[in-house]
Order: C-alpha cells, then structure tokens, then sequence
C-alpha cells in the first residue's frame, strides 16, 4: 500500500492542503503568478482550488483543470514555504484525479499519448530520435517550417525547435568502472531515458569521474524510466509500475544510487512516498545527484580560463535541495570565473514536458531566463538538467546567442588532468 495517496479528500492528503496558512511568501517564488500576476495562478491559489474539490464545494471543471495545467511543478514554493505544504505531491494527486476523469481537450489527450507513448521507453525514444535525425537530413525540417505548419500546431514546433541538434549515440556506458585506486564503496547509475539518448557524454563523463573518485561504478544495462514524467502529469498507477520495475533492476547492496538529471534525482527521492515498499524506499534513501559524490572528492582539476553563470535546475534546488555542491564543485576549477545568475531558480520552461504541453507560458519564462543570463556576460551555462540544457540552448539560437550549454560534469571532465591519476 502506498503511503501517498492518489485522492484530495483523503484525510493525510486533506490535512496537507489545510496546512496552508495563505501567507502569500510562496508568491514571489512562482514562476506562474510572476507571469501572469493571477491568484489562481500561484500555489497559494491553486491550493485553495484543491480544497475546494476536496471538500465538495467544486467539481473539477475545464478552468479548474487549466489552472492546474499551468503549473510546472517547479517546488519552488515548498522552498519559499514557512509551514513546509507538500506543493509538489498535492499537484501530483490533483492531477492523477483529473487523470481518471478524462477532462481534458482531444488534442491535449492526444499529444499526451505521444509523450507518454515514447518518452518514458528508452527503445522507443532511440527509434523516434533516429527518424528525426533523418527528417532533419534529408531536409524535410526545412520544408515543414516553410509550409507554416508549425505556427498552427504550438506544440509541435515547440518540439522542433528543442530537437536541434540530435546527436548519434557512441553506445551506452560500460556495465562495470572499477575505482581508480582503493574503492570507497559502489555506487549505481541511473542512465535515464533523454540522458542516454542525447547526452551519453554526461553518463560516460560521470562514470569516469566517479571511478577517479573512488567508487566502484555499476550501470545496469536492463534499466528503464524512473517515471518522473508519469509521476509530474498524475499518472501514478504508471509511475508506481515504474518505480517498482526500476527498484528490482538496481542493485540493493550499493551504497549510493546516482543521478545527472534533476528529475530523475527528485522522482528517486519521491518513491517512498508514492510506494511503500522495501526496495523503493531504499532507493529513495540512498539516490544522490553525482555533484553531491564528487564535492567530496580530491580530484586533480586543471586551468580551464572560461567564465561561466549557473542555473539551479528545479528539482535539483527545489526537489532535492541541493544548490551548494554545484557552485563548489565549479568553483574549485582554477581560472574558471563563475558568474552569480540572478533568479538562478526561476524556472526556464522546460519541466519535463511543459515546454510542450504549455509552449506559450514556456516562452515567456524562457525570455525572463535568457535575460537575465544575458546580464551576466557569460557565454557559458552550466546547469544539470537535460530538459534545462535544451530549453536555454534553444532560447539562444532563437535569438541568436552564441551561448554554450553544458553539464557541470562536462566541465569537471575538460578540466580534469587525467594523467596525474
């Protein structure tokens, strides 16, 4: 039985939504409410909107649903928040009972049997993305952006624009990395599903950097989706399925399980309290995000002469509270100049498939993000999200940017002196 449960009117789930006081200090946190300035737009609005489906007093209607859809699920407000609301579980429970009521328009409903038709299937997903690779080949993105298909379906140009670049995998990790030198322990790693695909560079990078670090580094080839996507869009029966099937392929006599995606860590972190079983809770307790292994090793960094600004993923900041062991990690690399970003945790837009589902709000938050990135004077951002490296890397060709994006990992591994260990 699972201690989080899938219904607002549920007492635990009840007492959680009336723990809000109404205070209003999550408002300058939502990304949402700072768009549009609406209440029903910020989590203290949204909240009283599942309080009022909860107790009875409101049926979940089409603007009900709307409002709800509008949110990214960022947690900044439970980061802002005094009383520590749940904002993230509460959305996902409201979300699975809109879910099971089927409310939402046809092509919502059918753009969402895309997503989660393929994103969350690794096999899938590899088989799309090589058919994109040759619609982009044999100029057919070309010719489908002049027929101005695109600017009729948001959605899907949303995705063409995000799809850039589609790298060809140079095959998946090694199963197996022993540690350089005496092993501290082992860890597992979670490869993902957009990670593995589109940036297998962070895996294999992340590997290595473990095994210079000292652990034993294990990536078992049979691993699937966590179900972070299914978990953020209320489709928690799917979810559930995933954790499990996830729990029974990682090893159970490894010390740390770790993770390169925000969403992926924060999901991991979130099993125990949607599953409530032996194996997921073991993971939920043992998941880190590889920044938080490799800021306690001694590892022999280079000059790297590059001036660089940071941007909080959400589920890493907000999900997973971890803010300080990136930044450290950066700024023990001699001669990398690290500029300070402000509204570092504003989200970008991606979240996941919000950039997709919701492109306009997406934009717009994309636009505060690639601003205040452009008063930094920084060509490079480093950030550890995949959704976040696409979505602020397509800001930037849209308006012409010459920005670099990469992983924190990615810069540790150019500055590494390889050769002293």
């Amino acid at each position: 039985m699972a201690t989080g449960t899938d219904r607002l009117a549920a007492p635990a789930t009840l007492d959680d939504i009336r723990s809000c006081v109404h205070c209003g200090i999550c408002l300058p946190a939502c990304p949402t409410y700072r768009a549009l300035g609406e209440e029903m737009d910020s989590p203290r609005g949204r909240i009283y909107l599942m309080r009022a489906v909860a107790e009875g007093r409101l049926d979940v209607t089409e603007t009900y649903t709307h409002h709800l859809d509008l949110c990214l699920g960022c947690r900044a407000c439970e980061t802002a928040c005094p009383a520590g609301v749940p904002f993230g579980s509460l959305l996902e429970t409201a979300r699975a009972e809109i879910e099971r009521g089927g409310r939402r328009p046809l092509r919502r409903r059918l753009l969402e049997a895309f997503i989660f038709g393929v994103f969350p299937h690794p096999h899938r997903l590899a088989i799309v993305l090589g058919l994109l690779r040759r619609y982009r080949r044999w100029g057919l993105q070309a010719l489908v952006r002049r027929s101005g298909l695109l600017r009729r379906i948001p959605p899907l140009a949303a995705m063409d624009a995000l799809l850039h670049d589609i790298p060809r995998t140079d095959g998946a990790p090694p199963e197996f990395l022993a540690a350089r030198g005496r092993a501290l322990g082992r860890v597992a790693l979670l490869t993902g599903c957009v990670q593995r695909h589109l940036f297998a560079d962070v895996n294999h990078d992340t590997m290595r950097l473990l095994a210079l670090a000292g652990w034993d580094v294990v990536a078992p080839r049979e691993q699937g989706c966590c179900g972070a996507l299914e978990l953020h869009g209320g489709r928690l029966d799917a979810f559930r399925a995933r954790a499990r099937a996830l729990a029974a392929t990682l090893p159970s006599d490894v010390d740390w399980i770790v993770t390169n995606a925000a969403g992926c860590g924060s999901a991991l972190r979130d099993y125990g309290h949607w599953v409530d079983e032996d194996a997921t809770r073991r993971v939920a307790a043992r998941s880190r995000d590889v920044t938080e292994l490799l800021v306690e090793a001694d590892l022999p960094l280079g000059s790297l002469p590059l001036t660089v600004t940071y941007h909080d993923p959400c589920h890493l900041a907000h999900g997973q509270r971890v803010r300080t062991a990136p930044r450290a990690l950066l700024g023990r690399i001699p001669d990398l100049a690290v500029v300070p970003l402000a509204d570092s945790d504003l989200c970008c837009g991606s979240a996941g498939v919000y950039n997709v589902l919701e492109p306009e709000m997406a934009d717009r938050l994309l636009a505060l993000k690639i601003a205040r990135i452009v008063e930094t004077g920084a060509r490079t951002v480093v950030t550890g999200n995949p959704g976040c490296l696409m979505q602020i890397a397509r800001g930037a060709r849209a308006r012409g940017l010459d920005l670099e994006l990469v992983h924190p990992v990615t810069l540790l591994a150019r500055a590494m002196r390889w050769e002293d260990r």
